[in-house]
């Protein structure tokens, strides 16, 4: 997608400047630097302030696989948090650090969002959240993972019949604090190759191939927009919650050779 390719010049400096490091800095700084030479590429012209009060990240300290880290991003309660009306996660080491950005619909009531990414290198993963007003708040959390964007992927793709099938999964509520939301996970099979993969057969780089927008809507109305790269893992998944009107979820899958899928799907009745 062209909002993602300005950023991998900004990665080509990051790396140019923590080369060019002296091997005494502390890791926390190095990481301090490479955010501080990304930031101005994906936010230009942006101030982003402390979004500790506003975002809450969860992550393993240590990932048991690179190439498919489980991420959750939570809203937290209050005020404030009620006026978040897009977050971007920016994986600061990855080669495409720029991983997602999701759009939250305005009557959506969504909370939480959880994802699976890739991870190339111990690194900060930051969540930038877009208020109302235009204000930009980030948390951040430290991933020790590495590998995850040339990792091979878990199963070739022979022929295309699989790829583009979208499941729904109705989820149990896993809090308490936002009482009448129901909580679904969107299953897309794509390999969504990175390009940085090797095929373990040819021997050859397999060409970046991914799923680079998802938009889930319920009546009309949408819930959630999400547009992505290669930074998140093979056959992506999210996990939301939100206000459930009754009517029928609608979910429509575009990927990077302009390839679109779709899936209409009724939530039973909450338990």
């Amino acid at each position: 997608m062209a909002a993602f390719r300005p950023v991998l010049a900004a990665v080509a400096c990051a790396g140019a400047l923590l080369a060019a490091a002296p091997p005494a800095r502390a890791q926390t700084a190095a990481n301090d630097e490479r955010w501080d030479t990304l930031r101005p590429a994906i936010f230009p012209g942006k101030t982003i302030g402390d979004g500790s009060a506003v975002l809450a990240i969860d992550a393993p300290e240590r990932a048991q696989d690179a190439a498919l880290v489980p991420i959750s991003i939570h809203i937290l309660p209050g005020a404030e948090a009620a006026h978040v009306r897009r977050i971007t996660v920016v994986v600061d080491a990855n080669p495409s650090p720029l991983a997602a950005a999701f759009t939250l619909g305005r009557d959506a009531g969504i909370t939480d969002i959880a994802t699976r990414i890739r991870v190339d290198d111990y690194t900060y993963v930051h969540a930038v959240a877009e208020m109302d007003d235009g204000t930009l708040l980030a948390a951040r959390r430290f991933v020790k993972a590495a590998g995850g964007c040339s990792a091979p992927a878990t199963s070739e793709v022979s022929d295309g019949r699989m790829i583009g099938q979208i499941r729904v999964r109705p989820m149990p509520a896993q809090s308490e604090d936002a009482p009448g939301l129901r909580e679904v996970k969107v299953l897309v099979n794509h390999p969504n190759y990175s390009g940085m993969q090797m095929n373990q057969v040819t021997r050859l780089y397999t060409p970046a191939y991914f799923i680079n927008q998802v938009t889930v809507s319920q009546g009309g109305r949408e819930l959630i927009g999400v547009e992505s790269g290669i930074s998140i893992a093979e056959n992506p998944e999210y996990r939301f919650d939100f206000r459930d009107d009754g009517a029928p979820l609608h979910v429509l899958v575009h990927d990077s050779e302009n390839k679109t899928y779709f899936k209409d799907y009724t939530l039973p009745p909450p338990a």
